[in-house]
Order: C-alpha cells, then sequence, then structure tokens
C-alpha cells in the first residue's frame, strides 16, 4: 500500500465531499437494514393470525403498516445510495483529472533524453490505463468498503442480539473467505503488475504501426505486421487469463460460503424453532434476508482486494515517471527579456543515449539580429547547436551565453517563448490549418495568420482546399505534402515574431523556386531578429551574414558569403558554387 500514498494529497483535498460520502453511505446501509426485521415482523403477524392470537383486521393493519415502512426504508436506502455514488464516485473522477493532468504537466517538463529512453506507447498507457485503475482505487474501492465495514458493524451484532447461536453457525464460513482472499490477493498482484506492463507493450506495438502504417505499405510487411500483433495477442490473452482464472475462484467461492451460510441458518433455525428456542419462524426468514445482505459485502472483500492489487502496481509504474527528475531544470523563476545575441563558448555535447559526440569543443559568436547559416554534411552537428539554444539539452562541456547571460542562469520559460522553432521533421497536429498556424500566437487575428502564410508561400495551397483554412489535418498533418508541411510550420514560428529564430533544414521538401521567394520573405521578416538557418543546400544560406561551416561536430570554416567563395577542396564538397550561380 506504500506506492497508494501517493494518493493521499488528492484524498485530503476533496476531504469534505469524501466525508459527506462516507457519512451518507452509513446512513443508505442503515436504511437497508429496516427491511429484514419488518419481513420478519410480517411473518410473525401471519402467525399470530393462524395461532388466533391477532383477528384479520390487526393482522391485515399489521402487514399494511410493515410493508409502507419497508417500502419507505427501501426508498430511503436506494435515494441515498444514488447521492453516495454522486459524491463518492465524482470524488475518483475528479481525482483522476487531477492526476492525469499532473502526469501530463510532469511529462512536459521532462527532456528529450527522457522520451528518447521510453516509448509513446507506455507513455499513453500509464496516462490512460493506469490512472483508470488507479480511480477504481479512489472510488469504488472506498465507496464499497465503508459499504461493506458499515454492514459489518452493525449486522454482525445485531445478529447476535436476535439469535446469538443462529448467527454463530452463519459467519463460521467468513473467516476461511478471509484466508483464502488473502492467499489468492497475493497472486493477484504479480499477474496484475504483468498485465499492465503488458498493455504497455501492446500499446506501443499499436501506436507505431499506425503511425507507420505508409512504411509497412510501401514494403507490403502487412502479414508480418499481423502475425506479430497475432503473436502479442496471444500473448496478452495468456496473461489476462491468468489473472482472470485467479479472480474467477472468487465468486464460486463466496456463492458457495453463503450457501453454506443459508444451510446452517435454515436447518440451525429450524431446530431452535421446532425446540421452542425461538418464537416464530420469521426469525429464520430475517436471517435469510441477513446472509443474502452479506453475500455482495463479502464478495466486495475479494473484488476490492483486486481493486487495490492492481491499483497499486499502476500507481507504482506511475510513481517511477512522476519521480523522474528533468535533466533541464528552470532554476531561475523571474521572466527574463531577450535581445538575441548567442554565444557558443568551447562548447562540446555528447548525446547520452547513443553516446554520440556531435560538437566538439567549438567557439563562435552571433550578434543581435545577424543571420547566420550552418552548413555541413549529415551528422556534422548543425541541428545540435540549434537544440543546444533552445537548451532542449544541456551542455556537456563549455558555456553557452544568451546577451551574455549563461542559459542556464536564464528562465527557460522566458528563452523558449522567445524563440520561433521550425523543425526539421515538420510536426503539426491533427486539428485545422488555421490552428496549426494560430499555435504561434493564440491571439492573432484571421487577417495575421493570412500574412504569414502568403510569406511562407502556402497560402494559395490553403485556399485550393475545399476547406480552406478549416481543413482539418491527418494525424502529424498526413493531409499535406512535405513541402506544404513545412511552409506551414513556417507560418507558424513567423506568427509567433520572436526574437531568435531557429529554422532547422525547413526548406528541403521545397522547389527551387518557391525556396527563392521563400527566403526573401524571410529575409524581410528576419530583419532585426537573430536568424539560425541549417540547411544542405547552400543556396538557403544567400542572405546569411555570416556561414558556418561544420564537419564531424568541429567549425571547419566561418565567415561571410565572399569568404567563403575562396575555400578549396571543402568548397566543392559542399556546393557553396551554387551561391554564386544564384546570385
Amino acid at each position: 500500500m506504500k506506492e497508494l500514498k501517493y494518493l493521499n494529497k488528492y484524498l485530503k483535498k476533496y476531504w469534505l465531499k469524501l466525508f459527506v460520502g462516507i457519512i451518507i453511505t452509513i446512513i443508505a446501509r442503515v436504511f437497508s437494514l429496516v427491511m429484514p426485521s419488518y419481513v420478519n415482523k410480517s411473518i410473525t403477524a401471519v402467525e399470530g393470525f393462524f395461532a388466533k392470537t391477532l383477528t384479520a383486521d390487526q393482522a391485515k393493519d399489521l402487514l399494511q403498516e410493515y410493508i409502507l415502512i419497508i417500502i419507505g426504508a427501501a426508498l430511503l436506502s436506494g435515494l441515498f445510495t444514488f447521492l453516495m455514488r454522486q459524491t463518492i464516485i465524482n470524488v475518483s473522477r475528479y481525482i483522476e483529472y487531477d492526476l492525469k493532468n499532473e502526469v501530463f504537466d510532469h511529462y512536459q517538463l521532462l527532456s528529450l533524453n527522457f522520451y528518447k529512453r521510453n516509448r509513446i506507447g507506455d507513455l499513453m498507457n500509464r496516462i490512460s490505463e493506469d490512472v483508470g485503475q488507479v480511480r477504481l482505487y479512489a472510488g469504488p474501492a472506498i465507496m464499497y468498503g465503508i459499504q461493506t465495514l458499515t454492514l459489518f458493524v452493525c449486522l454482525i451484532p445485531l445478529m447476535f442480539i436476535k439469535a446469538p447461536t443462529i448467527a454463530f453457525y452463519t459467519l463460521v464460513p467468513l473467516p476461511v473467505l478471509s484466508v483464502l482472499i488473502y492467499q489468492i490477493s497475493r497472486i493477484i498482484h504479480k499477474r496484475s503488475t504483468k498485465v499492465q506492463e503488458f498493455l504497455s507493450t501492446l500499446s506501443t506495438f499499436a501506436q507505431e504501426s499506425f503511425s507507420g502504417v505508409a512504411v509497412i505499405k510501401a514494403y507490403s510487411l502487412e502479414d508480418k505486421t499481423n502475425q506479430e500483433l497475432t503473436d502479442l495477442a496471444i500473448e496478452g490473452k495468456d496473461t489476462s487469463m491468468a489473472l482472470a482464472k485467479v479472480n474467477a475462484w472468487f465468486f464460486p467461492l463466496m456463492i458457495l460460503l453463503i450457501g453454506i451460510s443459508n444451510v446452517f441458518v435454515i436447518y440451525i433455525g429450524g431446530k431452535q424453532y421446532i425446540n421452542g428456542e425461538i418464537e416464530s419462524v420469521g426469525i429464520i426468514a430475517e436471517f435469510i434476508l441477513y446472509v443474502n445482505m452479506l453475500t455482495w459485502p463479502v464478495a466486495v472483500v475479494g473484488w476490492l482486494t483486486s481493486i487495490v492489487q492492481r491499483a497499486e502496481a499502476s500507481q507504482k509504474r506511475i510513481n517511477e515517471f512522476l519521480q523522474e527528475e528533468p535533466s533541464i531544470a528552470n532554476s531561475v523563476r523571474e521572466e527574463t527579456p531577450l535581445k538575441g545575441k548567442i554565444e557558443f563558448k568551447n562548447v562540446s555535447f555528447t548525446y547520452e543515449d547513443t553516446h554520440i559526440e556531435a560538437l566538439k569543443n567549438i567557439s563562435f559568436t552571433i550578434e543581435q539580429g545577424q543571420t547566420v547559416a550552418f552548413l555541413g554534411k549529415t551528422g556534422s552537428g548543425k541541428s545540435t547547436i540549434l537544440d543546444l539554444v533552445a537548451r532542449l539539452y544541456d551542455v556537456a562541456a563549455g558555456e553557452i551565453l544568451i546577451d551574455d547571460t549563461p542559459i542556464q542562469h536564464l528562465n527557460l520559460n522566458s528563452l523558449r517563448s522567445s524563440i520561433g522553432a521550425v523543425p526539421q521533421d515538420a510536426f503539426l497536429f491533427s486539428d485545422t490549418i488555421e490552428n496549426n498556424v494560430r499555435f504561434g500566437d493564440e491571439n492573432a487575428t484571421m487577417d495575421q495568420i493570412i500574412a504569414v502564410a502568403k510569406k511562407a508561400v502556402v497560402h494559395e495551397n490553403i485556399m485550393g482546399f475545399t476547406k480552406k483554412y478549416d481543413t482539418i489535418l491527418g494525424e502529424r498533418g498526413i493531409t499535406l505534402s512535405g513541402g506544404q508541411k513545412q511552409r506551414v510550420s513556417i507560418a507558424r514560428a513567423l506568427l509567433k515574431n520572436p526574437k531568435i529564430y531557429l529554422f532547422d533544414d525547413c526548406l528541403s521538401a521545397v522547389d527551387t523556386e518557391t525556396e527563392e521567394e521563400i527566403l526573401n520573405n524571410l529575409k524581410e521578416a528576419s530583419q532585426h531578429r537573430t536568424t539560425l538557418i541549417v540547411s544542405h543546400r547552400v543556396s538557403s544560406a544567400k542572405n546569411a551574414d555570416k556561414i558556418i561551416v561544420l564537419e564531424n561536430g568541429k567549425i571547419l570554416q566561418e565567415g561571410t558569403h565572399e569568404e567563403l567563395n575562396n575555400i578549396e577542396g571543402y568548397y566543392k564538397d559542399l556546393y557553396l558554387d551554387q551561391l554564386s550561380e544564384k546570385d
């Protein structure tokens, strides 16, 4: 239960609703106890009529009175049961909402290294399936637990007061049931953990298959993928069946033991009635109702045990992520306004997951408002520089300064809100084109959105769609072509109007004519804005104030367009002559 202690803060938050719910639960159970005793009295009244101790009118009046009391108690019990669910179950939904938000907020704080170590399907399963299991503990488990406790506390003493011998034999099977439940619950805990872990594996496989369906079709891997899913499904069935087989013991055991209790009630009660030890046969009917009232609570003990075990296994998995400390810490709380000067001092960086040394002791300075292009072959470290400027990673050695201040001493939100980034792999949400562009500035007007779309040379494409800017994109923007996705991403960055632009090979899927137009528009839009451009195309650097050529994580050359035109050797490999041709 130590893992579930994490939920205590939420239980304290909603303590008043829980307290009211517990009181209502107790009241509902108390009203439910009225019926058996009045059934006893009703049978006694009928016995009195046949024994000639009551007249027909007297017996009729008593029966009418008792029936009205039984109906009234049942209605009140039903009403309070409804209110009970409206309080305690609602609290569990509030806790589920809060816990999902907490997990999601924590996910957003974690660095890229975390997402490289963990698969998306597993992350999704923990925030959905695992939180759902925890909700059952925070709501139904508490509600039915209070119900069961109330019935045991109220009903068992009442049974001993009315007929101690019958009560004793009726309750004999319950300790046996408790021992069996304890033994079975230990097995459930282990198998529940395996089921939850497997659901993460299955979710990950499904998510990757659906996201990569184009690749699966292109390589005719449908049969192979189907077979892999079949194998996973069989494994999942076996894992779930192993748990279900244990759970399946509960209700048969309950029914068996409750049946034994009923036999004891009828046999012992019948003997006592024959011997004159109890006054009315109605007490036997009353005890049969008591036994049946105990059927669900006793069954719930096993069910609650299963819920608690599954919830503990799920909360343990959730806690593993919640206890993960972000490697990129926002140590400065005050907002830090930025101007845009960037300086790298002897910076080295190695990726934690692959141990590839992407940058090796590089230094350069970008003045505020300058446009700098980074050129080089694949794997030369160009994109890493942009990631470090956005502080998606922290440097292994050296220092990065923004406006002459170490980047770690800047407010992280201020830094990233001052940056407009267009990643190499353009990502768009499954929303309208308008909302995807508006992501750059949620308060932007439609005229502003159209203006930046024109600068990104995508407006005409959008107007060609039936619903224009209201067109809903598929997952990750699959509705659009590669070039259109890149241009919508550029429009989004332009709408943000930041102090620093980071363009990571964002024109690779655009034809040269469109590229020329976009570059001219970007030159105008990025005036007085610090701009970093990464590209394989030398033509993308035509408007740069400075060009930095990288190779194997080191700076090979840096200078203006004119200065780099005189480079020998590497000049040809990087196609720098394209710059002259463009001019």
